[in-house]
Formats: C-alpha cells, structure tokens, sequence
C-alpha cells in the first residue's frame, strides 16, 4: 500500500523531522546497494536511533501495510538492501555506538550501524579486536556483516560473523522486541540468533548485537610469494592446509588484478607473475618461525618464484593494502564491471578459475580473479562496457555460468554476500523444493505478512534479468558503485 502524506506525518511524529526522509534527491540516495543491476527508491526512508524507535517504526509499517527494508551502509553486492517493492527503507546508520564492553569476558553490545574497523579501534587501547575482517571493513557495518553472515581474509582460521556473534536483539514484523542468545556462550534457547545471522533482513530487524572478541595476537607474520601459473599457487594453498597448517589468511590475486593495483599503488608487486599469494600466520611469537619455514618450503615446491616476509608492521600494512584496494583498481580503469561470490572446495580452485576466464573469453569479456583461497571463495570480476547492452548480458550469463559450475564443483553461491536479488533466481538450482518449502515456513513463522525485506532470497520474485513480480520492468544491467579515491574498497 502506498505511503500516504498522512502517514508520513505520523512516522515525523515517532522519529523527528530529521528522523524521515521523503524527497525525491534524498530517496535517490537509497535506491540500490552496490549492486547498481537494479535501482528502485524506496517511497521513504526512516532514521531511528533507537530500538524502541525501530520496534515503533515497523508498528506503524504494519498498521499501515507498508513494507520495510532494513539497511546498513548500502555497500552489499547482492541487491539485499534495495526495495525492490517500494514502501520504507529503514536506514540504521544512525545507531552506531558501542553500547558496553565486558573486558574480562571478552564481550560487547553494539548497534548495528557501527562500523566493522571502528570496533577493533575502539578496543585497541584494551588489545582486544573483533575477528570478522571482511575486505569492506573500513566502511561496512556490523549489522550488515550480521545480515550476510559476511566473512573476509581471516575466517580461515577465526571463522565468519556467526562464530563471533552470542546474540541479538531482534524488533520482530509487529513491533516486539525479543533478545535471542546473550552473554552466555551458549544460551538454552533454540539457537534462533543462528537462524537470524545471514537472513538479509527478512525475520527482523537487529538492532542490538552481542559480539565475542579475542586478544590481539603476539606476533603476526605477513608473506607474499609469486608464482608463473594460478594452478602453481593454488596447489601450495591446499597443500599448507594438508600439512596442518591453519593461517589466519591466504588470498590470490591473478596477474590481471596485479597490473591494476600495481599501476594504481606502485608497490612494486611483480606484474609478469601470474599469480600472487598472499599467506599471514598469527600466535605465539615462538610458534610462527617454524610455520614461516615450512609455508616458504611448500610454495618453493610449487615453484614460487620469490618470497616476501613484512619486516614490520608498515610492510604488512602495505601488502595488505594491496590486497584489500584490487576492487577498488577494477573501478579505476573498467566502466563496468561485476563481481561474483561463489565458492568451491580448495582442491578444485585451479580448474574452477580456468572455466571462469573460459566462460568470459568466449562472450569476448576479460575477467580477473582475486579471493579468499584458504575457504575456497571466489570473487571473479566480469569487466564489461558498461554503454554496450550487448556486452552487460554477456556478463550477467557468464556470472550465471560461475555460480551454476560452483554448484557442480560441489560448492555454492555465496561465501559472504549473500543472496538478495542476484542469486534468487539461482536458489532452486542449489536447493529442491522441500528445502526451500522448509525455509519458507521458517519466514513466515517470523513474518507472515512478508512485510520485512518482501522478495528476498527465496525463488519467486523477480531476479536480475527477469520480470518483475510487482509490474515494473527489469532494470538494465549497470557498473558497480565504486569511489576510486578510498583505500578500501566496497566489498
């Protein structure tokens, strides 16, 4: 149901002038994520503070029959935060506070707009930090992370946001406010916070967010080895974790992602080489000698052809700031260009990279590969014109061809993204129809109307490429956001 001036007036009344938005520029602002392949404004956007403010905020939605999307820094690739049918777009940037911290039980409560790297700073002076890292961490949300159960570099060894997470207050589709987990490591509960973590939005809004932190590491080392073949680099991947070895971080950039950052940053990364690899072990000091003597070893097995070792904390930083800038150097040269998120078993990278830039060299397409090698999540980059109609559907199908061979290879779709409106359509090739009969109960044990985030994940709404279920045509197919100017990049 449309939003009406009245009912307009009656959401200024619960948050403030300040508190709605309602004009045509200030909706603009809120009509996609990063993932531009579809732009829909919502009718308004609310600014709680509060929960109390957002369990009044989806009162009034339901008295009202207006759908609401929650959204957090708007930097998703998945479309998960886009209202794609319209109604209110419940903006949570404005809670962005640590709410309390537990020092000794190693704890915190948070809201949900705080930024990801903001809580790691903020705990600094305590040698405490939040483990989740993904690669948008400079700009990226805490709630967001929880809606996407995002990972980043370091779940290899630390795990994605479910793992750090105890538990979450959660403002329900009628206005109630439930608290699922808490302090406890284990609460007696059915576990619903796991049920919450990764649902992009659609059982509840979180608005309060119990994360579990860990002691800052001695001593962390930091290597980069290059190597003349991808398949050389992603073999010395699987065998370190063969071996026992479990490093915080071990990520790939191909040499396509090379020339991009090295033109950008001059770092002095070897553009001939056809991979990088990326490895970083953390713990006791005494401990880390032995594991850099043996990572060395099995790489030079593989043929590395050199190998770096960070000689201190700014070394470190600035290989990593190679690492964590690639899409960012995507944005600086490509006037399109889409970035997939699948994942396939360690054991099966090397093929599944070459397929990828088979399935694009065949539509006439470069594509570019860095990822997160240690858990196997790929995030191929399809570069397109973005003024050439022709050449943006060429790129929406070779994302589809990514995704339907991650299947096959035994993996899935999303290793930290999520679905949103991207990958709906490809759900019902990953799950049968009782899988997806059992999550869609789920949903409505939470929501019944379907007011909170309407269309998302499950099959049956519209998807990037097809007919929209609410009447709107499909969008055509556009370049992710990007601002060349950050270090970090939007992912």
């Amino acid at each position: 149901m449309p939003i009406t001036p009245a009912a307009l007036d009656e959401l200024r009344a619960l948050l403030g002038a300040d508190g709605v938005l309602a004009e045509p520029a200030a909706l603009f602002t809120y009509d996609a994520d990063a993932m531009t392949l579809e732009r829909t404004p919502p009718e308004a956007v609310a600014l709680p503070r509060s929960t109390d403010e957002v369990a009044a905020v989806m009162m009034w939605a339901r008295s009202h029959e207006v759908p609401v999307t929650p959204r957090g820094a708007g930097t998703g690739l998945a479309g998960g935060c886009t209202c794609e049918q319209g109604g209110l777009s419940l903006s949570l940037n404005r809670m962005d506070r640590v709410l309390s911290v537990d020092e000794p039980g190693m704890r915190a409560w948070v809201q949900p707009g705080l930024v990801n790297l903001w809580l790691s700073q903020q705990l600094a002076s305590r040698a405490l930090y939040f483990a989740p890292d993904p690669a948008s961490q400079q700009v990226s949300t805490i709630g967001g992370n929880v809606s996407t159960n995002a990972g980043g570099p370091h779940c290899l060894k630390y795990g994605v946001t479910l793992n750090h997470i105890l538990g979450v207050t959660v403002v329900l589709d009628d206005g109630a406010v439930v608290t699922l987990g808490g302090d406890a490591c284990d609460a007696p509960d059915f576990d619903l916070a796991s049920v919450v973590i990764g649902s992009e939005g659609t059982l509840g809004v979180v608005t309060r967010i119990c994360v579990r932190l860990l002691p800052v590491p001695e001593a962390v080392q930091t290597m980069l080895f290059d190597f003349e073949s991808v398949e050389d680099a992603c073999h010395t991947v699987s065998r370190v974790i063969a071996e026992g070895i479990v490093p915080a971080a071990m990520e790939i950039m191909d040499r396509h992602t090379v020339g991009l950052v090295e033109a950008w940053l001059k770092m002095g990364l070897p553009t001939d080489a056809a991979a990088l690899l990326l490895i970083e072990v953390d713990g006791p000091a005494a401990s880390l000698p032995a594991q850099v003597e043996r990572i060395g070893a099995i790489a030079r097995e593989w043929r590395a052809r050199s190998q770096r070792l960070a000689k201190d904390a700014a070394e470190r930083a600035l290989l990593w700031k190679g690492r964590k800038s690639a899409f960012g150097a995507y944005g600086r040269t490509a006037s399109g260009f889409y970035i997939m998120d699948g994942v396939v078993p360690r054991t099966r990278l090397a093929e599944a990279l070459a397929n990828i830039y088979r399935f694009a060299a065949e539509r006439g397409l470069q594509a570019g590969n860095v990822f997160h090698a240690g858990d196997g999540n790929l995030h191929p980059h399809v570069l397109f014109d973005a003024r050439s109609p022709r050449q943006q559907q060429d790129a929406l199908e070779v994302s589809h061809e990514i995704l339907r061979m991650c299947i096959r290879y035994g993996g899935t779709i999303s290793g930290e993204h999520g679905v949103g409106i991207e990958k709906r359509p490809m759900m019902a090739e990953l799950f049968d129809a009782a899988d997806l009969g059992v999550m869609e109960r789920v949903r409505a044990a939470f929501d019944p109307a379907r007011r909170l985030n309407p269309g998302k994940i499950l099959p049956g709404g519209s998807g990037c490429g097809e007919t929209h279920s609410h009447g709107r045509p499909p969008a055509q197919l556009g370049g992710i956001l990007f601002r060349p100017d950050a270090e970090g990049p939007w992912i």
